[in-house]
């Protein structure tokens, strides 16, 4: 079993290379960069160095898949009231003595119906729709009472209007934990490119591709546990030339583009790349829970206006067998959409 294990991995380091050689951008499918559950999201919307047993964390890291999960079901709901889109997920896991935990997700994400439009921007009344899926099925095994790997495959669709396209990717990662209540994850996510298009015009058809490297505390004197991370190795420069000049690079006179000193760019770049959240336990069954992402701060606030873009809260709340999550992201200035997970231990009913 373990030789099967150790040429797996090989194998999907093999991907990774490939795949940071062959592209370095996003690409098409970027829903599946989206987090997709309350817990996940308030505290930074990446994958999250736990070792507690919580499905929801599983989509976007599966080397927290474990037989503390097993039997458990998922139920989560996004809306953004403001815009119109909705999401749904449905997640169930179940372990086997011989093979290891397993745990399947169906996401579905609509995002409301759109008007036809002509060249010329007459509106006729009519609409279509626009929605992106992805089915993920994970298996986690843990090697030692320190170390665990995990493993997605998931296949990727888009509808818009007439035009269809699907993909396969896979992610892989591992988790480590020591006795001193700290933990490290690393993660490949989206390792993969589409497989088919129709009437879809497609330029990249690689995944959204990401390393991420996460490490989390949980403090001795204070149920306090501090999350750290740093997104997108793969990628260091964040820097883009904004053509709406809302950071006043341009010169008013001269209209050329003053580039910013190497100290701003270095320290603007490194600040894209980190999060920071933390989840406070009142008791054992209340949770308080916080994030900050400065590069969507960067990308979606506007400098003249103060606002809470970046910023993600959110709560959960522990009833027997049940675990409702609650948080409420600030994406933007205009919406922040309310993310509602309900967690169910099957097996304690």
């Amino acid at each position: 079993m373990k030789r099967i294990i150790y040429a797996i991995w090989a194998l999907m380091l093999s991907l990774i290379t490939l795949h940071v050689n062959a592209q370095v951008s996003n690409g098409l499918y970027r829903a599946l960069t989206d987090a997709n559950s309350a817990r996940v999201v308030a505290l930074g919307g990446l994958p999250l160095p736990m070792h507690d047993g919580d499905l929801q964390t599983v989509v976007f890291n599966p080397s927290s898949i474990s037989p503390e999960m097993n039997n458990q079901m998922v139920l989560s709901y996004v809306g953004d009231f403001n815009i119109g889109t909705n999401f749904a997920t449905a997640q169930f896991s179940h372990t086997f003595e011989k093979l290891g935990s397993f745990a399947a997700s169906v996401q579905y994400y609509n995002y409301g119906s759109m008007q036809y439009v002509s060249e010329s921007g007459n509106v006729d009344g009519s609409t279509f729709n626009v929605s992106d899926y992805a089915v993920t099925l994970g298996w986690g095994r843990e090697l030692t009472d320190k170390w665990s790997i995990g493993a997605n495959l998931k296949y990727a669709g888009v509808q818009y209007e007439s035009g269809q396209a699907g993909a396969l990717g896979v992610d892989v990662a591992a988790t480590y934990w020591s006795y001193s209540n700290w933990a490290f994850t690393l993660t490949a996510r989206n390792i993969g490119r589409q497989i088919y298009s129709r009437e879809l015009n497609v330029t990249n058809k690689w995944l959204p591709f990401s390393v991420d490297f996460m490490a989390s505390k949980k403090l001795n004197h204070l149920p306090l546990t501090i999350i750290l991370g740093y997104k997108d190795i793969q990628h260091w420069n964040k820097l883009y030339k904004d053509p709406l000049d809302l950071s006043g690079y341009y010169d008013p006179i001269t209209g050329q583009y003053q580039e910013p000193s190497k100290a701003s760019k270095f320290f603007t770049n490194l600040g894209c790349h980190l999060v920071v959240g933390g989840e406070l336990a009142l008791g054992k069954n209340l949770f308080l829970r916080a994030s900050y992402n400065y590069e969507t701060f960067r990308n979606m606030g506007v400098p003249e206006k103060r606002s809470l873009v970046g910023f993600s809260v959110g709560f959960g709340v522990k009833i027997k067998a049940f675990q409702l999550d609650y948080a409420r992201s600030r994406n933007n200035i205009v919406g922040s959409p309310n993310f509602l997970t309900l967690r169910v231990d099957l097996s304690k009913l």
